[in-house]
């Protein structure tokens, strides 16, 4: 695991030291079509070519107009804009399902979905709320601002994953945070009492899932104000953490094509509303 993070820093490093863009890494999707681990490392050519990169900018002189040159709170109040001027989180919550079936497809199986904290590739039927099922993961946790699951934070798929049933139930509502004992049925994540890690291969676009959540929910339209900090055990307060740690994780695992891929069908076809920080990991900095 330490390996991992290292290589991954000295990648970044290594990218901000040339004056480069973070540019998306290789998509890292199970080739086989039954219901085991991914193995990440040994994505297909095709499957890579299926989910090419949406290139860095795409959308700036359109979309992304209004933001282009701020920082700080003039960003992120810029951001909320453009991010909330469609029907985001209008699905209902049983439309999740098949959403999720399209967003978080495998590549290399189109029968399948990729789940989120094993990366494991499983059939788009086998969901539900039996044990080895996937299920529908709010990465923001609900009870973080008790919004349940109504239409808007509750049915907002930028941060609704499929999720193995009882790693689901593993990470509950924890806040993130590095540390604990491996979790037995999804090696590479880790948890303790009040805190869930990822593994590695994810760890960038949880913590992007939780800063779109803060960007999009500031307490209006009679929806939580979410906002990150850097704390855990935060309970029912409308907070998640830890902001340093999430910081860190945009940083050491940039956007790949799958997670890229992802927001753009959910752009196209669903919510018509994109994820700025994997459009622009830069302005996580920018902005926090």
């Amino acid at each position: 695991m330490d390996h991992i993070r290292v290589t991954r820093r000295a990648r970044t490093a290594l990218a901000i030291a040339a004056g480069t863009a973070l540019t998306a890494v290789a998509v890292q999707i199970p080739a086989q079509a039954t219901a085991t681990p991914a193995a990440h490392h040994g994505a297909t050519a095709a499957s890579i070519n299926r989910h090419s990169s949406i290139s860095v900018g795409a959308y700036d002189d359109t979309y992304y107009k209004d933001a282009e040159g701020k920082t700080g709170q003039a960003l992120k109040d810029s951001l909320h804009r453009i991010i909330s001027s469609t029907q985001t989180g209008k699905l209902t919550y049983s439309q999740v399902w098949d959403a999720l079936k399209d967003t978080d497809q495998d590549p290399a199986n189109s029968a399948n979905v990729i789940l989120l904290y094993t990366g494991r590739s499983q059939s788009k039927t086998a969901n539900g709320s039996n044990p080895d099922e996937w299920n529908r993961e709010h990465v923001w946790a609900k009870s973080h601002g008790d919004f349940g699951t109504d239409t808007g934070p509750g049915t907002d798929i930028h941060h609704l994953r499929p999720a193995d049933v009882s790693v689901n139930s593993t990470r509950g509502n924890k806040d993130f945070d590095n540390g604990g004992t491996e979790v037995g049925e999804a090696p590479g994540n880790y948890t303790d009492d009040d805190s869930f890690e990822p593994r590695d291969e994810v760890k960038g676009d949880v913590a992007r899932m939780i800063l779109y959540m803060a960007v999009r929910y500031d307490g209006g339209d009679g929806f939580p104000d979410l906002e990150p900090n850097d704390q855990v055990g935060n309970g029912s307060q409308p907070h998640l953490g830890r902001l340093s740690v999430l910081k860190q994780w945009s940083k050491e695992d940039p956007p790949n094509a799958f997670e890229q891929h992802r927001n753009q069908v959910i752009f196209d076809k669903y919510q018509h509303n994109r994820n700025p920080f994997i459009d622009h990991p830069e302005w996580v900095d920018a902005i926090w």
